[in-house]
């Protein structure tokens, strides 16, 4: 690591520090009049973003190693994803090609930089797949729903997290391994942020809730003032990254918030539906996995994306 990447790690470090003390500081004051649970869940989050973060630190020296890091947390994910609903014996080949055989090979497709594969291996081969192996069992009660909790799983928390990794592949001109480790952190970075500020502002100033039946917590004032400072948030960490311009890295920080919350509240629809309020207790008493990086599924593919586009790379 190079002073750059120290200095990146400090930074963090400070962010979760003030995020932490905020947090529990907020909590011993009811006479604010704050939601109480959702203070709990924010507090529980920052716990769990230390240990994320302990964890990208491996970035900085083994991209392969991120990368089955990533892997795991996609398989477990999905895990969870899948176990949310009930399913029929007739899904059990289906989902053991999807556990074992499609969500490694994202990965692995991922670890080698064949972009040519990786982005298109899960959406086109093993969304065919799925339906026809779920046929041959011969069972054709609720098929379509069946496929697309499948389908749906596999898209949001394998193909879409692979993305977050890939960044560490970029073939960004000029860029060093440390440059690439930088914008893994500086994209995770403003997705947690994005968090943190839409659920201050909506404690604070939220008035008008965007759908009470799915989460309570998130207002059209969280959204857009969240937004914002996250975009002001990317501003002051754009020496960090290997944007050419101010405008790119606030313009990256925005659209990581708003597809962090696309995917915070699409992740919430699929709990109430389900009539749960947590996808696992694999780190108990903070829920699941999926729980903890809904955001960062969402938003992964559409940064890695963009900055291909806005970075110029081929």
């Amino acid at each position: 690591m190079v002073g750059r990447d120290w200095l990146l790690a400090a930074v963090v470090v400070a962010l979760l520090a003030t995020a932490t003390a905020v947090g529990q500081i907020v909590q011993r004051q009811p006479q604010l009049g704050l939601n109480a649970a959702a203070l709990t869940t924010f507090n529980r989050r920052v716990r769990v973003w230390w240990i994320f973060y302990a964890l990208l630190l491996v970035a900085f020296f083994s991209p392969a190693l991120t990368v089955a890091i990533f892997g795991l947390m996609s398989f477990e994910a999905l895990r969870e994803f899948i176990t949310l609903t009930p399913t029929r014996r007739a899904d059990h080949r289906a989902l053991f090609w999807t556990l074992i055989f499609f969500t490694p090979m994202q990965y692995i497709f991922v670890a080698y930089n064949y972009y040519e594969l990786y982005s298109i291996f899960i959406p086109v081969y093993a969304f065919l797949f799925i339906p026809a192996r779920v046929a041959l069992a011969g069972d054709y009660k609720r098929f379509l729903e069946r496929v697309a909790k499948i389908q749906s799983g596999l898209l949001i928390c394998v193909y879409c997290l692979s993305f977050a990794p890939a960044l560490l592949y970029l073939n960004i001109p000029n860029a060093t391994a440390g440059a690439k480790a930088r914008l893994l952190f500086f994209f995770v970075t403003m997705a947690l942020l994005s968090e943190a500020f839409q659920f201050i502002w909506s404690q604070l100033y939220g008035r008008h809730v965007i759908a009470p039946a799915i989460n309570a917590a998130r207002t059209w004032e969280g959204l857009v003032g969240g937004s914002a400072s996250t975009a002001l948030a990317g501003m002051v960490l754009y020496w960090a990254t290997p944007f050419e311009q101010l405008w790119q890295a606030a313009f990256m920080a925005m659209v990581v918030a708003i597809m962090g919350f696309a995917g915070a509240m699409t992740m919430s629809a699929i709990k109430r539906d389900r009539g749960v309020s947590d996808y696992g207790t694999l780190v108990e008493g903070h829920g699941g996995v999926l729980d903890r990086i809904d955001a960062i599924c969402f938003a992964a593919p559409v940064f890695y994306h963009i900055t291909r586009h806005i970075l110029g790379v081929n």
